[in-house]
């Protein structure tokens, strides 16, 4: 890849990654992609997307059909997207036997592989039915290297995926309880990863796909939980930093950016966390565009011809709760509070219910041309009015929508630039 040349070369270049499988962010993604001159990297992950369905329904072929078709409609070249697979292991299937449930993870690694998912994150640090203990890092790396020869078998002619290795992150989905202390992770263990998958890899006959292992996913010590969220502090990350140093051809993988400042942001790619992924952020950000537009819409529609949307997310979670209720916590007035607007923002997981989206598709069809009154635009959605204002940005509700999303984003196109262009505080 060449944002990893560049940035071993000196540059304080990155890239973003896109981490979501809803259309609309993919959309404003790829808007995004446009507006920088540069390409798009958007990754599955092993709980939405897998050979099965995973909880959007769809399988590898299906999220590049996604990708690539959104990509086509707004002109961005198809060489300019990249795919990539996170946490591609045995996560989904922990309760079965270790050689079954490594079965399906082959069986996964493979559906990503023969769609054309170019970047693979190989993650195995879960604890399978019958292991008698947690995994240890060779144990981890043993399963990883598995795992890249079935990707290796499955690559199409001299096309080879790049690979991530490590996962000092919280399991895919998110963690279960509000955070405790956090620290970034200590460059012996970060070093101790790297050795022992190098091995395990030089052990399955892969010292060539090894070559392709472009980055390590380590923990910087940034994170969010449902109302809080944990800052940068480089100062904390400079031994770490060292091994990135020492390895010509190795950057840093950044999880949970989420709701990071964008100096933070910047400071994080110049510190060798030059692949920064984002997803909740970006359905979060969705999600108060929409339902601010809900909130205009009770304004100008009576009821009975309202989308109700907020209303309709509250009562299909309230109906199907297994997505939120273990994450939650509290009190029923706290549990309400956290399925509207918590950072970790579990609605992303409902969005594909039928009756969620009819309600979302309502929404826009009321609003499209419908002419939004610019005090309300003023009061619900501030941003995107001063952009209209300006004549930068259109007062169609599709476009507002993509427009809040792309706030989010362009933080981190910011971020990823080999220049500030503007303050980034």
């Amino acid at each position: 890849m060449d944002t990893v040349r560049r940035h071993k070369s000196g540059e304080s270049v990155g890239v973003y990654s896109i981490c979501s499988a809803h259309p609309l962010v993919i959309e404003a993604a790829v808007l995004q992609a446009l507006d920088d001159e540069d390409y798009l990297l958007v990754e599955a992950t092993s709980n939405q997307v897998d050979q099965f369905g995973g909880y959007t329904g769809m399988v590898p072929t299906d999220f590049r059909e996604l990708v690539l078709g959104m990509a086509s409609r707004h002109g961005l070249p198809e060489g300019r997207v990249v795919l990539g697979g996170d946490h591609l292991g045995p996560n989904r299937w922990q309760k079965l036997p270790a050689e079954e449930a490594m079965a399906h993870a082959e069986g996964l690694v493979e559906a990503y592989v023969t769609a054309g998912f170019a970047k693979i994150h190989l993650d195995c640090s879960m604890p399978l039915g019958d292991d008698p203990a947690p995994p240890d890092d060779d144990l981890v790396a043993e399963r990883a290297a598995r795992l890249a020869r079935t990707a290796e078998g499955a690559a199409r002619g001299t096309d080879r995926p790049l690979y991530v290795v490590g996962t000092e992150v919280p399991t895919p989905g998110g963690a279960h309880e509000a955070l405790g202390e956090l620290k970034p992770t200590p460059a012996d263990a970060a070093r101790a990863t790297l050795e022992r998958h190098e091995r395990a890899f030089a052990e399955a006959g892969l010292e060539d796909a090894w070559e392709r292992v472009i980055s390590l996913v380590v923990q910087p010590g940034v994170e969010f939980d449902h109302m809080r969220v944990i800052d940068y502090e480089r100062a904390a990350t400079g031994e770490l930093r060292r091994v990135a140093d020492d390895h010509p051809q190795l950057i840093f993988e950044a999880h949970s950016t989420d709701y990071q400042t964008p100096g933070n942001l910047k400071a994080l790619v110049e510190d060798h966390w030059a692949i920064l992924k984002v997803g909740p952020g970006l359905t979060f950000a969705m999600r108060e565009a929409l339902y601010a537009l809900a909130a205009v819409e009770d304004e100008l529609f009576p009821e009975g011809e309202r989308s109700d949307l907020p209303s309709v997310v509250e009562r299909r979670m309230l109906a199907d709760p297994a997505q939120w209720e273990k994450y939650y916590r509290g009190d029923p007035r706290t549990q309400r509070l956290l399925r509207w607007y918590s950072y970790s923002d579990r609605v992303r997981y409902y969005w594909p219910d039928p009756e969620i989206h009819a309600a979302q598709k309502r929404l826009l069809s009321n609003l499209t041309g419908r002419g939004i009154p610019p005090p309300l635009l003023s009061q619900h959605l501030p941003e995107q009015y001063a952009r209209v204002r300006r004549g930068e940005l259109s007062v169609e509700a599709g476009d507002l929508v993509l427009d809040r999303v792309r706030d989010v984003l362009r933080a981190y196109s910011l971020a990823c630039s080999p220049a500030v262009t503007e303050d980034p505080s």
